[in-house]
């Protein structure tokens, strides 16, 4: 872990401490701490990342409010001749499987559904559930820590639908798992096996492992 990571490590962990003093502080001066908790852990990152105070500020009441990691899932979306649906982000021009954060009243099922449909205009169905990943583990590239659900799917429509969100993706295209493009976003690299694992039969689920077991 370099020392920026480690910095925002710990800006999300003061981040959640803070979050969670919020929702639960009864007086003003418990308040007032928990705020500049709340700040100091909005600096940290903006010097852990690089980003302005411009940039990170917005995010008070949407994501330094929020207690525990954040939830987001990902749909591996393969057809019947083993080929993977993939996106190419808008954010980064890496590919990846559709996925996005989870919304309230959703399971994380249903999120993945609507998240490829949003951004591929692709139904699916959810066949079984991949694993449950860390983003510290597995590659991921965030300012914050999540738990990431995958999910392996198959479409239900071959002809796609003209995404909602398409925005948020700049290309979709089908590949092959031994011809898979090599400027595939960095968490998702180790995910996307894990998908095809699954939909060769092994249906054990994937899950990062306690640390004494490391």
């Amino acid at each position: 872990m370099t020392p920026a990571e480690q910095i925002a490590l710990w800006a999300d962990k003061l981040r959640d401490i803070s979050a969670m003093g919020l929702r639960f502080s009864k007086n003003v001066h418990d308040t007032l701490a928990f705020q500049a908790v709340q700040t100091i852990s909005m600096e940290m990152l903006a010097l852990a990342t690089g980003e302005s105070w411009e940039q990170i500020e917005p995010l008070r009441a949407s994501v330094f409010s929020s207690p525990t990691p954040f939830a987001v899932g990902d749909a591996a979306v393969i057809d019947d001749e083993g080929r993977i649906l993939l996106i190419q982000r808008a954010d980064n021009g890496k590919w990846a499987m559709p996925g996005g954060a989870l919304e309230v009243g959703e399971t994380p099922a249903e999120g993945v559904v609507r998240e490829a449909l949003e951004e591929t205009g692709i139904h699916c169905q959810v066949v079984s559930l991949v694993g449950v990943f860390d983003s510290r583990f597995c590659g991921t590239t965030s300012r914050h820590h999540l738990y990431q659900f995958v999910f392996l799917c198959r479409p239900l429509n071959k002809e796609a639908q003209q995404p909602s969100h398409a925005i948020e993706v700049l290309d979709a295209r089908w590949y092959s798992e031994k011809e898979l493009p090599e400027d595939i976003d960095s968490g998702h690299k180790s995910r996307i096996p894990e998908a095809f694992r699954v939909w060769y039969g092994d249906h054990r689920v994937f899950f990062d492992r306690v640390a004494a077991e490391l």
